[in-house]
């Protein structure tokens, strides 16, 4: 499994060389240093960064972010990007964006897209892109916002049921977006997850307390980053849906 630092990094230029053959995921709407994040890490993915503007209350800027991706997409260190989609829309608005995205970009970069699926929307949208394309994000919205809950947990196996074959084997590489915690992402078959926790955390100096708590932003940076690339993913989708421990994991 590929695990996905958020980007940019609190404690300035100097700890973002905490993404040294790393893998770091940037949004377009946070992409600062990003010209020395792709340099030393090991790959990358972009975010869409609706979120960011849905949370600022600006229009998404699609011509803007269809430029972005037409400079970034043949970089030799970039994996995939996600597909522009509408925070808090239905699968109808989604649908309508991923067509105007369509017309904005080239083929090759629009090959290189993978969509959001987010957890309110039809499963039988869910099962159409898994045609269409080689890999799918999973989004936690609506009623399933919050991570970890029992409605999100049980709506998660409704998905997996969709996305796994009768042995939980992946048909698709599924990513997790925001799902970079060990007690999450081990429970499902993804190929990769993100989040932002180290870029948020590793700056706040109350959080690291006692003698031996590193003090610099890198040093904090680079134990969290082990902590989590320390755990895998599931090898396949067990049928279990209340985030207990998966006892396929050694460890």
């Amino acid at each position: 499994m590929i695990h996905y630092h958020g980007c940019p990094l609190s404690g300035g230029m100097q700890t973002q060389t905490a993404y040294k053959s790393r893998h770091a995921m940037i949004s377009f709407a946070g992409r600062a240093n990003m010209e020395l994040i792709v340099e030393v890490c090991q790959s990358f993915t972009i975010d869409n960064g609706a979120f960011s503007y849905w949370k600022k209350e600006k229009e998404f800027d699609l011509e803007g972010f269809g430029l972005f991706m037409e400079k970034w997409f043949r970089h030799p260190s970039f994996d995939w990007y996600c597909l522009p989609d509408v925070i808090g829309g239905d699968h109808h608005d989604n649908a309508q964006i991923r067509a105007a995205w369509f017309n904005t970009v080239s083929s090759d970069v629009w090959k290189k897209g993978r969509p959001v699926w987010h957890l309110h929307e039809p499963l039988e949208v869910l099962q159409e892109m898994i045609i269409c394309w080689p890999g799918v994000c999973i989004g936690s919205s609506g009623d399933y916002a919050k991570i970890g809950t029992q409605e999100w947990w049980a709506r998660m196996a409704a998905a997996m049921e969709v996305l796994c074959d009768e042995q939980g084997r992946p048909k698709v590489q599924i990513h997790g977006l925001r799902m970079l915690d060990p007690t999450v992402f081990s429970q499902f078959p993804f190929s990769s997850a993100d989040s932002t926790n180290v870029a948020r955390n590793c700056g706040i100096d109350k959080a690291w307390g006692g003698p031996y708590a590193p003090k610099t932003t890198h040093a904090r940076a680079l134990v969290m980053m082990g902590n989590i690339e320390a755990h895998a993913s599931a090898q396949t989708w067990s049928g279990d849906n209340d985030g207990g421990k998966n006892y396929e994991l050694f460890g």
